[in-house]
């Protein structure tokens, strides 16, 4: 079947062409048609379909036995579908032409009744929404295995430290573990902002029409629990126009990319010779095609660069939106290509990224040895001193006058003499140097949430907790 039969001849016909007596031109059915996009909602379409034709049979519209043969006969399809049998004709307009294509070859007049009361309209909205149903968890599923395996790292290195940054300078010092909780949370919050779109998108379009609702005694609500929807939504002019949640997961996923780079961002630099805070694994690294000792961290670059495409299909998203009238246009047509690609991109890079973190190894030696020097023990300094009952300020200039003396005298802190430090305070005594040394220094940082070794365990007890409930 050419591109143009499909349009305006048999069975395959486009759903709207009684209208016309002459087909379109074969280059405006190829640039019109959607099935190589929307194909992957094939049966997310059966499960609708036959949801609608049981509702149509138990309401009497359509009599019982037609309604029941469609909805065994889309069964049969969608079994079809899965092990192969049944290939889906990509000359065909969209998924839903091709489904009830088929199954009108299969049943004649009864198989033309399966669109009583349905529009592609509200038929497309309601198949998004079960594609977005099925394929979330899925995703949400790549976010638990990357905490998991994040967790098993940090599990192994609660007292490894490390610098802490700000502004890329070395700030205080904290731990691997608690660095690596700090990535996790930030997945944590990706996964329930899923969880908030998916509550969203949980009330059945189906019956709006192509925006008015029908005139048919159509019982929405019984679509909507024979689909496992919680409701129905609201108004039918909104429901046939509304792509919120397309932006919405869009916005979800440009956010898990987001951090997925600042992920690899750390990950490129730590993997330099300057830091050498991580060996990534041979497995997921690249050489050089003229350099040969080069071991590249391309994957973490790949997926940095790949952000930017997610960013894309989000503003493609909300600038097709942007100028759209009430209600349906054929402008949203648009919306899965960039939905689809932004879903794949996200899931391809957790996984991939999990697997690359999976198998580096960890230079902690490194970490700890860069935690001497720069001085992130002053605000240890300063904190000795409050103890000792002089004011915070107060204690943050002298903090910062040995400092001053440090860097004359070419020496860290913990390096200075007793002597040197007491020019700075009277009140400073021996006991300073069991309190600036980087473990301590990490291990009085008791205050919830810190990197205490003990705060990190409550913290990785936490995000075991979240994989559990999540599960």
């Amino acid at each position: 079947m050419d591109k143009k039969s499909a349009i305006d001849g048999g069975n395959h016909a486009a759903l709207w062409h009684g209208r016309f007596k002459e087909g379109p031109d074969a280059e405006a059915v190829a640039f019109e048609t959607s099935i190589h996009v929307d194909a992957r909602m094939a049966l997310d379409d059966v499960r609708g379909s036959i949801g609608h034709a049981t509702m149509l049979g138990k309401t009497g519209i359509i009599p019982a036995e037609e309604a029941e043969a469609i909805a065994t006969e889309l069964a049969n399809i969608a079994v079809e579908l899965k092990t192969g049998k049944l290939e889906i004709d990509t000359s065909a307009e969209d998924i839903h032409s091709f489904i009830e294509g088929v199954l009108t070859d299969r049943l004649g007049d009864a198989g033309r009744k399966v669109h009583t009361g349905r529009s592609r309209n509200d038929q497309i909205a309601l198949d998004e929404r079960l594609y977005l149903k099925r394929a979330i968890p899925e995703l949400q599923k790549n976010i638990c295995d990357l905490i998991e395996a994040l967790i098993k790292i940090a599990e192994k290195n609660t007292k490894s430290i490390m610098p802490g940054y700000t502004h890329m300078q070395r700030a205080q010092p904290v731990t691997l573990a608690h660095h690596l909780c700090a990535w996790c949370q930030m997945l944590v919050r990706d996964y329930g902002r899923l969880n908030d779109a998916l509550e969203r998108i949980n009330l059945s379009p189906l019956g709006a029409g192509a925006l008015a609702g029908s005139g048919l005694p159509l019982n929405r609500e019984m679509t909507a629990a024979d689909l496992d929807f919680e409701g129905v939504t609201a108004n039918s002019l909104d429901t046939v126009a509304d792509r919120d949640y397309c932006i919405e997961f869009a916005s979800c996923f440009s956010l898990i990319m987001t951090h997925l780079s600042r992920f690899c961002e750390e990950v490129v630099l730590w993997s330099t010779e300057e830091f050498k805070f991580i060996d990534l694994s041979e497995k997921w690294s690249t050489g050089s095609s003229i350099m040969p000792q080069k071991k590249n961290p391309d994957f973490a670059e790949l997926i940095r660069g790949r952000t930017g495409k997610v960013y894309g299909n989000l503003m493609a998203l909300l600038t097709m939106m942007k100028g759209l009238p009430l209600s349906y246009n054929r402008d949203l047509q648009e919306d899965k290509e960039s939905l689809f690609a932004a879903y794949d991109t996200t899931t391809s890079c957790l996984r991939i990224f999990t697997y690359m973190i999976s198998t580096a190894k960890w230079n902690t030696e490194r970490m700890a040895a860069a935690c001497v020097g720069g001085y992130a023990n002053a605000t240890d300094l300063a904190d000795y001193l409050v103890r000792k009952g002089m004011p915070f300020r107060t204690a943050h200039g002298v903090a910062a006058s040995a400092v001053r003396k440090g860097i004359e005298k070419h020496k860290n802190l913990e390096d200075m003499s007793l002597s040197e430090l007491r020019e700075c305070s009277e009140l400073i005594n021996n006991d300073v140097f069991d309190k600036i040394a980087p473990e301590a220094c990490v291990q009085a940082r008791l205050t919830t949430g810190g990197p205490a070794a003990e705060r990190v365990n409550e913290q990785i007890a936490g995000l075991k907790h979240f994989l559990d409930s999540a599960n």
